[in-house]
């Protein structure tokens, strides 16, 4: 249900393709796709699926879901790659405004409405909102607190929430299909942070990307600590990826994982000689540890007890992604 009153559309209501990657999402697809199709908005809405290669019945999922409902469509996937599929899916998308929603994702009934009002009050070219992480597990539910706080993941909007207001970057995104054709669309090359490169060419080509809190789409969080640390080491990697390519783009929020691991591992190594040395680990241990719990306030204990080492995780995956990335993924 909605957490905010209904936003006012625009008198014309433009069409809206909702574009979907899809790559084994049996378990959520069905859900996701009737979200979209239950959107309060006055408008024409369609939803493209961009199908990879699953292993499960997601296309099977998918077939029905097409066979159901006319407005929902489907394209082949085969690299299963995500900025190849959102261009396959954009390709195939007939309408003015591209909205990009994933096969996991569980949106309220007046997002559509909303964020296409709001592309046309601020004249952006995207506009997105806040990713809401939330868990099921005590584990998820730890992740979800280390992604919803600074001391995890810095202190992007789209995590954390603040304002509306100009932003480098949102999460998922509702493009003005002009600003899709202007820019090319997604750059297949980059195999994640692919939805930065493209806000930030966007925003060189005079284009608006535009922060909004009134958009809020819920994220399940990985469920396992192999699969968090896979996850964030992918992220740290391909961040180094872009900053190779668009110089300058690197800040301070990007660059503390990879500091704290260096120097974490130096003192490691320097404190078998002298023994000083190992405050530094110990002083980040202590850091994380009280900060996890200051986080995960009000959950159970087990998510309390969890939360610290989901930042450790997760900071010392991006990090060590970010300072093991091989030149060689340049372009």
């Amino acid at each position: 249900m909605s957490s905010h009153p209904p936003a006012e559309t625009p008198a014309h209501a433009p069409s809206v393709s909702v574009i979907v990657p899809v790559l084994n999402e049996e378990r959520h697809l069905r859900d996701a796709v009737e979200m979209i199709l239950a959107q309060d908005y006055p408008g024409p809405l369609e939803v493209v699926l961009a199908l990879g290669p699953s292993r499960d019945r997601t296309d099977a999922v998918a077939a029905e879901l097409a066979a159901a409902d006319p407005r929902v469509r489907t394209v082949p996937n085969p690299s299963g790659k995500t900025p190849n599929g959102l261009n396959a899916a954009i390709a195939a998308s007939r309408h003015e405004v591209v909205a990009r929603v994933d096969g996991h994702a569980e949106i309220p009934t007046d997002y559509v409405a909303t964020a296409v009002a709001e592309l046309t009050r601020v004249d952006a070219d995207n506009v997105g909102g806040l990713m809401l992480a939330e868990g099921r597990t005590a584990f998820e539910r730890a992740v979800a607190c280390a992604m919803r706080s600074p001391i995890g993941v810095g202190n992007a909007r789209f995590h954390v929430g603040g304002g509306a207001g100009e932003a480098d970057t949102v999460y998922l995104g509702v493009f003005r299909r002009s600003a899709l054709e202007r820019v090319g669309g997604y750059d297949e090359h980059f195999a994640r942070a692919q939805d930065w490169e493209m806000n930030h060419r966007i925003r060189q080509t005079g284009g608006r990307v535009w922060f909004t809190p009134d958009l809020k789409v819920t994220y399940r969080p990985r469920s396992t600590f192999a699969a968090l640390g896979k996850q964030y080491f992918y992220y740290g990697r391909w961040r180094r990826v872009v900053a190779r390519h668009h110089v300058g783009t690197i800040n301070v929020r990007y660059l503390a994982p990879p500091v704290m691991v260096a120097g974490t591992t130096v003192a490691i190594a320097a404190g078998f000689l002298w023994w000083p040395a190992w405050l530094v680990p110990a002083a980040y241990g202590v850091a994380i540890t009280a900060g996890g719990l200051a986080i995960s306030s009000g959950e159970s204990l087990r998510t309390r007890l969890l939360t610290p080492l989901a930042l450790g995780v997760m900071h010392w995956s991006w990090g060590i992604g970010f300072i093991t990335s091989p030149p060689g993924l340049a372009r």
